[in-house]
């Protein structure tokens, strides 16, 4: 123990004066500076020329009650429109399309806008087509402060060169192209091939929401999300519409999907949720059985052999057509995660009637339920997740493949044009991400849809490792360009696949007979 020494301690009291730090603290009206009584107040700001954002995804989230304020505003032309589709039937930009307002589009996908594609066709307006992950990136990123970005999504296809036009002469296709497509700067980064992507800015954002707070924080309901949170944070202006309009404190911190900071106007939704696709599960026959005739059929034999192709707890994005069969022939015991672009994981079989809801939708918009594990995100977080590799299979249709692992299946130039969808971005990591195909062999006209070289614009680059047909199986040698047959179907000899395909082929030395 330390000896005591002589010192005397002194002790000092310094004077100190605490502050109340103070808190703004939210008006308890539902009247906020936020909130505007109408929708025809709230657009009024929208001028010509600007570029509008108009969330949604098919008529899911599609800001109706604004678009239509604005369609009655005939003074406001000449607006270039952002969204991954212009609508369908009389329902979202469509409207505007009709009433003369718009000028450009950028938008994914047509689908069966039949009205929107002539227009192009005709040279009657400008289309701009972007894969639909680039697209919710490019919003991300101007909402991040992200001038531009490299991605593998469109690498080697039109989308790289400018092949796709943006808008005809007047006299429409056969007359010659007016403004050519954007040709974009590439690079290779660890031996792969990436474009660069510009972001994209807008004047004014129209986004649908589930709740909102008179300060403006947004709630989004099930894949109501998808290009809508992404979109309130983009634009100069945004204005939403709600379908609930909260007090402050309302709605729990952990709910919020947009912070209040991104909104600048909300108005009540007064439009009604349409179904774009009722699609609902097929009454049960009681015996169980199924109609011969309708299994033995092409698409269902292709998609029974196709689904021996995905093993236990994997995790699938299913395209349009034939692959949508899929999951009826998955062997017993087989569990499966189904990713589906609009913002879905855990996707189930279409609902029954009482149980459908226009909220939970697939990417072909039908109505289709969720399962016990499932979760919703947004439509960047889903293509982050398809891009990056997270996806184990993805299974495609397609109007052309080549013998390398070329992929084309989304436009005939001149004939049709459906947009690029998210095929392109299912495709851009084939090294993580097995892309089969699953098509008929050859087309309605007899010729072969296994080519040497593709005709049509391409999806992909070397993407393909495995495509299955109603007459045989070939695997890709995507790395040297080889073509390898190792199943035939029942009944088919290998002089009539030869003659079928448009290329050669190699004959596996461990070549069998499909089991379908």
């Amino acid at each position: 123990m330390l000896p005591r020494v002589g010192l005397k301690a002194e002790l000092r009291v310094f004077p100190c004066k605490l502050r109340a730090r103070s808190y703004s603290v939210a008006a308890s009206s539902l009247k906020g500076p936020k909130v505007w009584d109408s929708a025809d107040e709230a657009v009024k700001d929208v001028k010509t020329g600007d570029v509008l954002l108009s969330g949604g995804f098919g008529r899911c989230g599609t800001p109706e009650t604004l678009i239509t304020a604005l369609s009655k505003r005939k003074d406001v032309t000449g607006l270039t429109a952002i969204s991954n589709n212009a609508g369908s039937g009389e329902g979202g930009l469509v409207k505007m399309l009709k009433s003369g307002q718009l000028e450009k589009l950028v938008i994914s996908y047509l689908g069966g806008n039949k009205y929107l594609e002539q227009m192009y066709l005709d040279g009657k307006m400008s289309l701009e087509l972007v894969p639909q992950g680039t697209l919710v990136e490019r919003m991300r990123a101007h909402a991040v402060g992200i001038p531009a970005f490299f991605t593998p999504t469109g690498a080697s296809t039109t989308v790289e060169t400018g092949g796709i036009p943006i808008r005809f002469n007047a006299g429409g296709f056969k007359d010659g192209v007016k403004i050519q497509g954007n040709k974009k700067e590439f690079r290779v980064f660890n031996e792969k091939r990436y474009v660069m992507e510009p972001a994209i800015a807008g004047d004014v954002a129209f986004v649908h929401a589930w709740k909102a707070d008179e300060a403006g924080n947004l709630v989004f309901r099930y894949v109501a999300n998808n290009y809508n949170n992404m979109m309130a944070r983009n634009a100069k202006l945004t204005i939403v519409e709600a379908e609930e309009i909260v007090p402050v404190g309302t709605l729990s911190p952990n709910a919020i999907h947009c912070p209040g900071i991104f909104v600048d106007r909300i108005v009540k939704c007064t439009e009604p949720k349409r179904f774009e696709i009722l699609a609902t599960a097929p009454p049960s026959s009681g015996n169980g059985t199924k109609d011969p005739k309708v299994e033995q059929s092409t698409r269902r034999r292709i998609a029974r052999r196709a689904a021996q192709e995905v093993g236990d707890g994997f995790y699938v994005n299913l395209g349009v057509g034939i692959p949508t069969l899929v999951t009826e022939y998955l062997h017993p015991g087989i569990k499966i995660w189904l990713q589906s672009e609009n913002g879905i994981l855990g996707m189930g079989p279409f609902p029954s009637e009482d149980k459908a809801d226009p909220d939970i939708t697939n990417a072909g918009k039908e109505t289709v339920s969720l399962l016990p594990g499932a979760s919703i995100f947004d439509s960047a977080d889903s293509f982050g997740m398809i891009r990056g590799g997270h996806v184990d299979v993805t299974i495609l249709g397609a109007m052309q493949v080549s013998g390398c692992g070329d992929i084309a299946n989304f436009m005939v130039p001149g004939k049709l044009v459906k947009g690029i969808g998210g095929a392109m971005d299912l495709v851009s990591n084939p090294d993580k991400t097995r892309v089969i195909v699953a098509m008929e062999h050859c087309a309605k006209d007899g010729s072969p849809k296994i080519l040497k070289e593709c005709t049509l614009p391409l999806t992909g680059a070397r993407a393909v490792s495995q495509i299955i047909t109603d007459l045989a199986v070939f695997d890709v040698d995507r790395y040297n360009g080889e073509l390898h047959l190792v199943e035939f179907a029942p009944c088919v000899t290998i002089d009539e696949i030869r003659a079928k395909t448009g290329c050669d082929f190699v004959i596996s030395n461990n070549l069998k007979q499909m089991q379908i």
